[in-house]
């Protein structure tokens, strides 16, 4: 069975009356994590998809609309390529 890419998301957080930013995985009903600003989402949904293997970012605006997205390394690759030199 081919394995689902991973996948976060950082997009606002409609708890409390304070704008907060949460990471969460698309159809999780709960966060990964919960941040003050969208920055360190942003820093901890990277970190969080490095340490898994690399993956997909998807950013929202205040909105919830997407406006950006970004592919993670992945941080410990089992199968490098060779060097051909």
């Amino acid at each position: 069975m081919k394995r689902s890419p991973n996948r976060r998301m950082v997009g606002p957080s409609g708890k409390g009356g304070e704008q907060k930013w949460q990471v969460k995985a698309p159809g999780a009903t709960k966060a990964s994590s919960l941040h003050r600003t969208k920055a360190e989402a942003t820093d901890a949904g990277r970190r969080i998809l490095k340490n898994s293997g690399g993956g997909e970012l998807t950013l929202q605006n205040v909105k919830g609309q997407i406006i950006d997205s970004d592919t993670v390394a992945p941080g410990n690759d089992p199968n490098p390529p060779k060097d051909t030199k």
